[in-house]
């Protein structure tokens, strides 16, 4: 199964230890496709329903709700723990994305 970026799906994070996100929610994937094409593992951010405006959160909208990718929590997860694909992000939300992980991750 081919993975994109910038992708949405639904991922089963648990188990999880200390203050990382957990149980089965939504993430955006973040690894490039010559990466998710050709590895078993998939790099990904969570997405939260909690609202507070933090930066290194980005708005989104997916099924209709307003939600945040959680920018401080990306990581590394094998492709097992995906259980199913849902859509693309919007281009405005992409690009807010590269911007907040540039700002929170290179500099």
């Amino acid at each position: 199964m081919t993975y994109k970026q910038y992708q949405s799906v639904i991922v089963d994070l648990d188990p999880t230890v200390g203050s990382e996100v957990k149980k089965t929610r939504p993430s955006v994937i973040i690894s490039p496709i010559e990466m998710n094409s050709n590895l078993n593992i998939i790099i990904i951010a969570p997405i939260t329903s909690d609202l507070r405006n933090y930066p290194t959160r980005v708005k989104v909208h997916l099924n209709n709700n307003e939600s945040r990718i959680v920018v401080g929590q990306i990581c590394t997860i094998d492709k097992q723990r995906i259980v199913k694909k849902l859509g693309q992000l919007k281009p405005k939300e992409k690009e807010t994305l590269k911007n907040v992980i540039y700002k929170t991750h290179v500099q």
